[in-house]
């Protein structure tokens, strides 16, 4: 029996929903167990999972007959923002400590004082906060292994939904 064969896409977008809320859980307990905080970076790959996984139940709930590549590819698209966040991240923390920019007002702050538009383009510059690395498991940051969960949740949403029968 083939692998496509045994899993519909609402089973599969449930699964791709359920994989994301587990990322979630790891980074609230990285964040609150390993006392880990998140910087503005950080967040917004957070934002970027949990908009894949709210993507992914919304398509495991609707399941439309017609349409499931319109979820397909809105999950796909904010699997490849999150990644290039991630890349972001990660050649913030590639800099020399002299060239790693100067550590701005929190994002808290931000928000109150400037327009979305602009926070946005503040926080993707990304500043000193970003560029520390204060956890790694096998050589990997956060960013690298967020990386790796955006590339894996792309593959299996990709490879699954395309030889998936359609229902």
């Amino acid at each position: 029996m083939h692998l496509s064969e045994s899993f519909t896409p609402r089973i599969i977008f449930a699964g791709l929903g359920f994989i994301c809320v587990g990322y979630i859980v790891v980074a609230l307990l990285m964040e609150h167990q390993l006392g880990l905080e998140p910087c503005p970076l950080c967040i917004l790959q957070r934002l970027a999972v949990i908009l894949c996984g709210c993507t992914a139940f919304l398509a495991a709930i609707h399941a439309p007959k017609q349409g499931i590549n319109i979820y397909r590819s809105v999950f796909i698209l904010t699997a490849l923002i999150g990644s290039a966040i991630s890349i972001r991240h990660l050649w913030l923390q590639s800099l020399p400590a002299d060239q790693v920019p100067a550590c701005g007002p929190g994002l808290d702050y931000l928000l109150d004082v400037f327009p979305l538009t602009e926070v946005l383009s503040m926080v993707l510059s990304g500043d000193g906060s970003c560029a520390e690395v204060t956890w790694s498991f096998i050589g990997l940051t956060i960013p690298g292994w967020t990386l790796i969960a955006f590339l894996l949740l792309i593959a299996i949403a990709h490879y699954t939904i395309e030889s998936t029968p359609k229902q």
